[in-house]
């Protein structure tokens, strides 16, 4: 629903990459399947699930690379399913960010937007591993802020901070744009920016590779190429 919302009122994008920009749930349960075969009999939903609570106490402890968040949540993940990971499996998870497809609008959708705001990314990655996904979206960015640079992970606050610090643009004229309620949604509306939902898991029950949250959008679109195409057209 848009009606009364002025996109006229932001000069910038800020996104979320993995979840809104990069299919992360398609990425992760193929790294997740390849480094854990003996889980061939567990539900794709489960699986993410179990896998999101570990990644979510990984990132919220001391700081460490997300290779290391991706490395010790997989071995969680086995430990509550019985199985073993070795060293090269969980390295191999660990790099796997890489090799995570784009949801297939992101590309032009993002062109799109480019012809009128300027755009960044707010992410929970490594500075290497976003850069390889980030050939896999078609633009140059104006802004990149990761946990690597910040120390941190969403949904602390101090990742918004450190972007505002580093976006030469004021908080309030800046849109931020997110699939994870619980990464992205709660912190930015908690610091009182204006906020986008891209809803990728809509019609699935659960909230799959994020942990449940409860946040208020300020507006809600199915995908990437929907909300390019209304922010786009707004005068």
């Amino acid at each position: 629903m848009t009606t009364g919302f002025d996109f006229g009122r932001f000069d910038a994008l800020t996104f979320d990459c993995y979840g809104t920009l990069i299919d992360w749930e398609t990425g992760l349960l193929a790294a997740i399947r390849g480094a854990l075969p003996g889980a061939h009999g567990v539900t794709d939903e489960v699986l993410l699930e179990a896998y999101a609570g570990h990644e979510a106490a990984a990132e919220s402890g001391p700081y460490m690379t997300y290779r290391r968040v991706l490395e010790t949540s997989l071995r969680g993940l086995a430990g509550d399913l019985g199985l073993n990971v070795t060293l090269e499996s969980a390295a191999g998870f660990g790099g796997s960010v890489g090799h995570w497809p784009a949801f297939p609008d992101s590309p032009a959708a993002l062109a799109r937007l480019q012809s009128r705001f300027r755009l960044g990314v707010i992410t929970n990655c490594d500075d290497d591993l976003f850069v390889a996904s980030s050939q896999r979206l078609g633009v140059v960015l104006d802004w990149v802020i990761t946990a690597q640079q910040s120390g941190s992970y969403k949904p602390n606050p101090a990742n918004f901070e450190f972007a505002f610090q580093h976006i030469e643009v004021p908080r309030e004229r800046i849109l931020h744009v997110a699939q994870s309620l619980f990464h992205d949604h709660v912190p930015a509306k908690a610091l009182g920016m204006s906020t986008v939902w891209i809803d990728r898991r809509q019609g699935r029950a659960g909230s799959g590779a994020t942990p449940a949250a409860s946040a208020a959008p300020d507006l809600t679109f199915p995908d990437m190429a929907s909300f390019a195409e209304i922010a786009t057209a707004a005068r």
